[in-house]
């Protein structure tokens, strides 16, 4: 057997391994089992076993915690503003993108929140999703927040009818997207857990998408 021979047996039996590890339906966060796999000796040497797969997951770090805890009540304001265009909004469009922000960003609070239980962590000042209508989101505990919309601008936005709403729901929107974006790019840059890492990845995609939405549907109500 030849060296490029033998180097391709050693990758054809660590990627079946790795695959078969990779199968396994456990949790996110837990590492797939190890395997034993045999592994073909060069020419006039014997045949060696070695053990292939992931490593153990890295346990959640102060980033990874900060995060979560900060963007649960980032996500309650967003869901806030979103529950208001129902019944304030004029454009059709902008209510649709509303009720898809307040839907996906509702799930992921439940599923932060049970991160943090499993972790055995808390949540920054807690106050429940929709049961904070009728009064400013933000509170200075917040204002540390990227993206965070003040008291003054949530008391606008409730106030806000008709194509007033839309207007200002979008600009407050985008600057509260972005806000999460540099939270999301800092725990990835930080962070250690793989969920957490995931998450912050689907909310990059996710909210960079929805600003672009956003600066569309702006220019076509100004119009």
């Amino acid at each position: 057997m030849n060296g490029h021979r033998w180097t391709g047996c050693v990758a054809a039996a660590v990627l079946a391994a790795g695959l078969t590890a990779g199968c396994s339906g456990d949790e996110p966060e837990r590492a797939a089992p190890k395997a034993t796999v045999l592994v073909p000796g060069r020419p006039g040497e014997p045949n060696k076993t070695m053990t292939v797969g992931p490593a153990s997951p890295k346990p959640p770090n102060a980033a990874d915690v900060t995060f979560v805890q900060m963007m649960i009540p980032h996500h309650r304001q967003a869901v806030e503003m979103s529950a208001l265009a129902p019944r304030q909004g004029a454009d059709p469009k902008v209510k649709a993108l509303a009720e898809r922000i307040d839907a996906a960003q509702t799930a992921e609070i439940s599923s932060m929140q049970s991160w943090l239980k499993r972790h055995g962590h808390g949540t920054r000042g807690d106050h429940g999703g929709h049961g904070g209508h009728g009064r400013p989101a933000a509170s200075p505990s917040h204002a540390d927040m990227p993206g965070m919309a003040s008291p003054e601008e949530m008391a606008r936005l409730q106030d806000a009818r008709g194509g007033e709403f839309d207007r200002l729901y979008l600009n407050l929107m985008i600057k509260h997207h972005e806000g999460a974006l540099v939270m999301a790019r800092k725990v990835l840059a930080e962070g250690a857990d793989v969920q957490i890492q995931q998450m912050a990845k689907e909310i990059v995609t996710t909210q960079n998408a929805e600003i672009v939405r956003m600066r569309d549907l702006l220019r076509g109500l100004k119009e």
